[in-house]
């Protein structure tokens, strides 16, 4: 294979998985948790939360969906689980770069690269189950995506309906062996 396909394939191939895990989530627990006792839970305000009404409401709304899917139920007092969220959005600067002209490994000829800056917000959602009998963080989750407030709020909200699902896939976490 040429070098100059070989580099195509590769750009390709990058694209492809970018575009498949274009959430990135991770989470912890407390290995000595039984989360099957869990039936219950309300929302407890924690520092951090988003000031805007309707994507505080969309992030309750979206969470809520996905523990409502793990047989939880919301409650608003004497819950046996409280769940908590933290936002928080950061730029990135992001540099494309490409090529014209011809050229391989016998060196270049009439070859030029040009590139292009660009600033992304990415937003990083972080959301915490507490046991208040104990009193302590018992899971926690984080969501992190490149955003745009400025597209379609439903387009928003279905990305951050994704997030979640992904995020609650391995909720609640199987127990150790």
């Amino acid at each position: 294979m040429k070098p100059t396909k070989y580099f195509l394939l590769l750009q390709a191939l990058v694209v492809l998985v970018a575009g498949a895990y274009g959430q990135d989530v991770h989470y912890n627990f407390d290995r000595g948790t039984n989360f099957a006792s869990f039936k219950t839970y309300q929302w407890v305000g924690v520092p951090g939360r988003v000031q805007n009404q309707f994507i505080d409401r969309d992030i309750k709304r979206s969470v809520d969906e996905q523990l409502a899917q793990k047989g939880l139920t919301r409650v608003e007092r004497d819950a046996d689980l409280y769940v908590g969220y933290q936002a928080a959005v950061d730029l990135e600067k992001g540099v494309d770069l490409w090529s014209k002209g011809f050229g391989g490994f016998e060196g270049p000829r009439d070859r030029t690269v040009q590139g292009r800056t660009s600033t992304m917000a990415v937003g990083t959602l972080l959301v915490n189950l507490y046991d208040p009998a104990k009193k302590q963080l018992i899971w926690r989750g984080d969501a992190s995506n490149t955003i745009d407030l400025k597209k379609d709020p439903d387009k928003n909200y279905k990305t951050l309906q994704k997030a979640m699902a992904k995020l609650f896939k391995n909720y609640p976490p199987r127990a150790a062996k």
